[in-house]
């Protein structure tokens, strides 16, 4: 009985790990792709070319989620800090 509950424990222990560096991992992608896009859509933006005005307005299609995800993202760290003191 106590060596299923240890087995169980320490799975638990290895998926929250898991679960917590791939957390990490997505949002670093996701906070260095949204500043790409931006920087992107700011050259872009500059030029007076038509295509790349084109592939400035492209660009901007992803740029709103990704801002949201990035708001998730500071919200719950914010949260954790202040949950941590």
């Amino acid at each position: 009985m106590i060596t299923t509950f240890t087995n169980v424990t320490t799975i638990t222990t290895i998926a929250t790990i898991a679960v917590l560096g791939l957390t990490a991992a997505t949002s670093i992608a996701s906070v260095v792709t949204l500043i790409l896009l931006l920087t992107t859509k700011e050259l872009a933006g500059a030029s007076s070319s038509g295509t790349l005005q084109r592939i400035a307005k492209f660009v901007s299609v992803p740029i709103v989620p990704l801002l949201i995800v990035f708001a998730v993202i500071v919200g719950v760290k914010i949260v954790l800090i202040l949950l941590s003191k």
